[in-house]
């Protein structure tokens, strides 16, 4: 009698979930399936008399022998392990700081939040203004127009729209910390820093994880920052790769091969993801 009440409930839930699950597939896994089935193809709309041919895995092999990709996934690399662990850092900083509040808390984080609020392409023309060589705040030097220069607003941009976020999840892991751990440690006669290498940080394991993901996967795929900022330039110096899947697909027409590009960029975003999932612990809900 359990086991077909059970049953029933579990053919009820799914029945409740099949919308939601419908539209996600529609909106989702829809848009992945056909960029995937158009990277099978040689699509190039400066050439359409040369039709779309089915070409299989050609257009991977091409990106494989790419430099222009392997100088864009350096890049992307790059920016994502700074970027990451700067906003890991200020973040904790951060989350630190308005646990430690005793008054104005909820007011101070609502100021925190406000550069996490803000449109990213609004963030970024903040920067770009700041970093003007003519009019700018940090004017004066070519930041824009240097390759290694460049990287500084970018970064700066991203970590300074970005750590409000980490230091809201990381805050929510300070919160759930028993105040009795650090108490019985005082007693015990730890200092502070030993409380926080011994008690604060493994306790704040599974939020750090969760952050980390989450970061790593939106610089990843980080474009619209990039975009505003500096186009890519100068040159490719700090082009990206969805920013050279874009250019590849919207500017120079090349369908096949762009959308070759999204792949691999989903792919190393959804291979990320899933490293994580696997390396947590069964049960853990982190």
């Amino acid at each position: 009698m359990n086991g077909a009440l059970a049953r029933r409930e579990t053919r009820f839930a799914w029945l409740l979930l099949a919308p939601a699950l419908i539209l996600l597939a529609a909106i989702a896994v829809g848009p992945v399936l056909m960029t995937g089935w158009e990277s099978l193809h040689h699509h190039d709309l400066r050439m359409p008399w040369l039709g779309r041919p089915f070409v299989g895995l050609e257009n991977y092999r091409a990106a494989f022998h790419d430099a222009r990709l392997g100088q864009a996934v350096l890049h992307t690399a790059i920016f994502t392990a700074i970027s990451v662990a700067l906003e890991l850092a200020f973040g904790l900083a951060l989350a630190l700081a308005l646990d430690a509040l005793a008054r104005g808390r909820t007011a101070a984080r609502v100021v925190v939040l406000l550069p996490w609020a803000l449109p990213t392409v609004v963030a970024a023309l903040v920067w770009r203004f700041m970093f003007d060589s003519q009019t700018g705040l940090a004017g004066g030097v070519e930041w824009l127009s240097r390759p290694y220069a460049a990287w500084v607003p970018i970064v700066l941009g991203d970590v300074w729209k970005s750590t409000p976020f980490v230091a809201l999840l990381l805050l929510a892991g300070l919160q759930g910390i028993d105040a009795s751990l650090y108490e019985a440690a005082r007693l015990d006669g730890a200092g502070a820093w030993r409380r926080f290498r011994d008690i604060t940080l493994p306790m704040l394991g599974p939020a750090i994880g969760v952050a980390l993901v989450f970061r790593a996967l939106d610089a990843v795929r980080v474009f619209d920052l990039v975009y505003v900022l500096t186009g890519g330039g100068p040159g490719t110096a700090t082009e990206v790769v969805s920013l050279y899947a874009f250019t590849t697909l919207l500017q120079d027409l090349r369908f096949g091969y762009g959308s070759a590009l999204s792949m691999i960029t989903f792919g190393a975003a959804f291979l990320l993801a899933l490293a994580y999932v696997r390396s947590r612990p069964p049960g853990d809900a982190a």
